[in-house]
Order: C-alpha cells, then sequence, then structure tokens
C-alpha cells in the first residue's frame, strides 16, 4: 500500500468518525465491516466486538431489540440491495430500564463500477425527540379541534382563494352547509352580494382594529335556503411573513339577542306609556272636578229659568241650547272621571246578554238606528260574569256609537256573544259595516284624547274609557279585525260562578 493509499483511506475513516450519527458499513451478507466511534460508543463496545457478526446480532445484544425483519417484502436492507437505492425503518426501542425510542435507520447503498452493491451504510438515528413532538402536536390538535367544534360560535377558516378549510359544528349549523361539501363553497357564499369584499377591505384597512383584524362587528351572512341573518362576527387575516395565506372568522347568530332587545324595548315604551296615561288621568280628573263644580251651577239655574220661562218666549230656544251643551260638558266630565279611574266601582253577579240588552236600551236617541240594522246572535249558554254594571253598560254604549259614527247611521250593527270555555271568558263582539281603520291610525285607538272625528264632533276618550272600565274588571278589549267591510271590537270577561260574591277594591 503506497503511501497515498493509505493517506486515503485514514481519510476516510476520519470522515466515517465524525458524522453525527451511529453509523455501520455492511457487506451485503449483513456482517459489519466497521463501524463509528458514535455507534460504538453507544452500545459501549470496542470496533473488534462488532466486526465480522452481523447487524442482527449487534442490535439484539445491545439493544434489547429483536432485530430487522428479514423477509424480502418488508427488510429494507433487501429492498437496498434489489434496488440499489437507500431505504429506511422506523422501530421503537425498549432501553435497558423499561423507557421507549424511536430509532429511524437509513440504508444507503455504496456501488461498484459495475453498479452492484458491494457495502451498505446503515445509519441508526435517535428521532425519540421528533417523535414525541409529534404527538404531542397530534395531541394539541386534536385538542383544539375539539374546542372548535365543541364552541357554541361559528368558526370559519378558509385560504386566499376562499375555499373553505375550516367549519365546526355550530358553523354548519347557522349557514346550513356541511363542511364535507366546501368543494363547491366560498367564503363569498356565505354573506349576501359585496359584503364579503367590504368585510376584506376593513381587514386590510389600517382604521379597524388595526391591519389583518376586525374587532366585533355586525354583519349579516347568508344561509344555504338563502334566509339573512343578523350576526356579530371578529374576523383575522393569518399571514406567514407579509403574505396572506388564510382568514379565519368567529359568528354569533343575533336573532334572540334582537328578539330580547326587541321585548326589552317594548316593556321600556309600555312602562312610559303607562305614566304617560296616570299623569294624563291625573290631570283629566283635576280638569274634570274643576269643570263639575260651576257646570252644576249652569244646569241648575238653567233648569230652573226652563221652568219659568214661556214657551211662546223667543228666549227659550236658546235656553235649550245652552242646556244640550251642558249636557254634553257632563257627559266629558263624566268620561273624564271614568277615564282617570274617579269613580268607585261597585261589583255585582249578572248575565253577558243582560249587558248587551241593557246597554242598548240605554241609548235615548233612537232616531241613530233609523237606518241601521241590529243583528243580536247571542249565546243561549249561560255566562255570569262578575263587573260593575253601570261601567259595563258604558262600555257598550260606547262601543256602539262608534260603530255608529264609523257606519255614518247606516249599515248593519251585529251584536255577538258566546262562550270560550278554552280561555274561561264571555266574549262580546261588536261589528259594523263601516269604513275601517287605516293602518296607520289601528295602534293609537285606544289612546286618550286621539280621534279621527271632526273637531266637535268627538274628544277621543270613548275607547280609552272603555279599555280602562274593562281592565280595571280583569278583562280586555282589542281590534279584532277591520278593514272595507267593517271593523269588529271584542271583549272578554272572566266568567264566574254565579253564587261567587264580587270582590271589593280599593281605589287608590
Amino acid at each position: 500500500m503506497n503511501e497515498q493509499t493509505k493517506e486515503e483511506i485514514d481519510w476516510r475513516m476520519r470522515v466515517f468518525d465524525s458524522l453525527s450519527f451511529p453509523t455501520l458499513i455492511l457487506r451485503p451478507d449483513r456482517t459489519i465491516v466497521s463501524a463509528n466511534q458514535i455507534f460504538l460508543t453507544k452500545i459501549g463496545a470496542d470496533l473488534a466486538d462488532v466486526v465480522g457478526r452481523t447487524c442482527r446480532d449487534i442490535f439484539r445484544q445491545y439493544d434489547h431489540d429483536p432485530g430487522l425483519p428479514c423477509t424480502k417484502q418488508n427488510c429494507p436492507l433487501h429492498q437496498t440491495l434489489k434496488y440499489r437505492e437507500g431505504s429506511s425503518v422506523l422501530r421503537q426501542i425498549a432501553d435497558k430500564d423499561g423507557s421507549l425510542r424511536w430509532e429511524d435507520r437509513v440504508f444507503s447503498p455504496i456501488l461498484d463500477e459495475d453498479g452492484d452493491v458491494i457495502y451498505v451504510i446503515e445509519s441508526v438515528r435517535d428521532v425519540t425527540r421528533t417523535k414525541t413532538l409529534e404527538k404531542m402536536y397530534h395531541g394539541i390538535r386534536a385538542f383544539l379541534d375539539k374546542v372548535i367544534q365543541s364552541s357554541a360560535s361559528a368558526i370559519v377558516a378558509a385560504d386566499n382563494n376562499g375555499k373553505l378549510l375550516l367549519m365546526n359544528e355550530a358553523a354548519e349549523e347557522l349557514f346550513g352547509y356541511y363542511f364535507s361539501d366546501a368543494e363547491r363553497i366560498r367564503t363569498k357564499d356565505l354573506y349576501p352580494r359585496g359584503v364579503a369584499k367590504k368585510i376584506m377591505d376593513k381587514l386590510r384597512s389600517e382604521v379597524y382594529g388595526g391591519r389583518g383584524k376586525l374587532p366585533v362587528t355586525k354583519e349579516t351572512i347568508l344561509t344555504a335556503s338563502g334566509e339573512e341573518i343578523p350576526v356579530e362576527m371578529t374576523a383575522a387575516i393569518i399571514y406567514e411573513g407579509e403574505r396572506e395565506v388564510a382568514t379565519m372568522a368567529i359568528y354569533n347568530d343575533l336573532r334572540e339577542r334582537l328578539a330580547v332587545e326587541k321585548k326589552l324595548q317594548d316593556a321600556q315604551k309600555q312602562v312610559l306609556q303607562s305614566e304617560k296615561m296616570a299623569s294624563l288621568g291625573r290631570l283629566a280628573a283635576g280638569v274634570a272636578h274643576e269643570i263639575n263644580n260651576p257646570l252644576t251651577g249652569i244646569l241648575l239655574y238653567g233648569n230652573m229659568m226652563m221652568e219659568k220661562i214661556s214657551p211662546a218666549d223667543p228666549l227659550r230656544q236658546n235656553l235649550e241650547y245652552i242646556l244640550e251643551d251642558s249636557d254634553r260638558c257632563r257627559d266629558i266630565v263624566k268620561n273624564l272621571l271614568a277615564y282617570s279611574r274617579q269613580t268607585n266601582p261597585a261589583k255585582e253577579a249578572f248575565q253577558m246578554n243582560t249587558l248587551v240588552e241593557e246597554g242598548l236600551s240605554l241609548i235615548r236617541d233612537q232616531k241613530l238606528f233609523i237606518n241601521v240594522r241590529i243583528e243580536k246572535q247571542l249565546s243561549d249558554a249561560p255566562m255570569a260574569i262578575i263587573a260593575d254594571r253601570n261601567q259595563m253598560r258604558q262600555v257598550v254604549i260606547n262601543l256602539v256609537m262608534n260603530a255608529l259614527d264609523a257606519m255614518e247611521k247606516k249599515g248593519v250593527l251585529t251584536l255577538r256573544t258566546f262562550p270560550e270555555k278554552r280561555a274561561k271568558t264571555a266574549v262580546l263582539e261588536i261589528s259594523d259595516t263601516g269604513r275601517g281603520i287605516s293602518e296607520e291610525n289601528r295602534s293609537r285607538i285606544f289612546d286618550p284624547f286621539f280621534t279621527t272625528k271632526e273637531l266637535g264632533r268627538g274628544t277621543g276618550l270613548g275607547l280609552s274609557t272603555a279599555y280602562g272600565i274593562v281592565k280595571e274588571n280583569q278583562g280586555s278589549i282589542s281590534l279584532k279585525q277591520t278593514g272595507r267591510e267593517g271593523t269588529t271590537f271584542r271583549v272578554e270577561l272572566p266568567l264566574a260562578d254565579i253564587q261567587e260574591k264580587p270582590k271589593e277594591k280599593t281605589i287608590g
């Protein structure tokens, strides 16, 4: 061996020993030709202890490894010899203390000038840390998947082309799509036209929460069925360096919250309306009492003058006008007192049909009915109610007069009574064939002092007084229907045992 050849061999051995992985050189029959120092240190042996032995024997002795499978189908060394290319096998090894580690054994062929394998280099790489990190990563990913899937908020992620990458169960339920259909869905399909672009413009802007971030905002999404749903959402762009690679968004359905907010707003309006009605009631009571005193004097002295003045006296007609207008003022004062609850209710038991008959009979001006056909559809079933008889008569009179005015004193007036057994109420419906109530006025018909009649023909207290009286007697009054064919008002009062004694009510 010349000096140059020896130097070359020494240099190659130094390179072999400097390899960072434990490495063997094998003949095609699996006997060991050489091993680097790292391998020898690893197994705690000298080179003479391994040369000439097979790799299977060495691993079985020092690593408690049963050895690589030696069948032609799955032996990586056999695959290297056959195909003259590198191969590898990943194995889990048990150490002497019972702990497990992972090894990746890589086989690389050394070929001669004819392309035949003359040696095989086997490197043993400890990949325990890599496998542990992989396992940890898979565990964390599985945990995150569970967190995302169990979230009550809808979560969606998409790539830079709008293709869906993630859609949790809440998102599937909200949008009506399945993630299995992701190939045919793009993010723009989740919004009404133009909304997706608007959201991306906001994400790329510095104005809304900084570049790549969209704080909580209200938007509208589009479901698979075409329904538009209000949502509260946040969104973000996912970057790799400065490059946009994906987007994600979290959605919360606002329908239930908006419904609750609307109910709260309606309740607040009702409270304000109640406070306003209470203030109007106090005002009405004060006005009524102030007017009642001088009105009593006018009626007293006016009637005394009527007794003394001659029928032929030309002033008699003027006096009659004065008394007639005074009577109208007295009726207005009576309505004001009823509206403000300043009268003492005297409850008693009576039949609903009796109330209808008495109410009609108390309308003194029968000329109002000349061109009106009255239809009574009164139930034969006994319907006892307990209420203030005089107040409820006033309700019937007010509703009938309201119907007559709506028909302009001609048409059909229908009064219908029947028991509502499920609700345990007695029902009175009063229908006319008038012009109906316009849509813009329907919400105000029970407001005090609201009237559509001409100036001087109404005070706007008729329906509001009826509403207050019915409520005072634990009943309800409502507009059942209205239109070109007429209007129907519905009054419901609790059915009561005729033996039941009326309950006293304290007036505050």
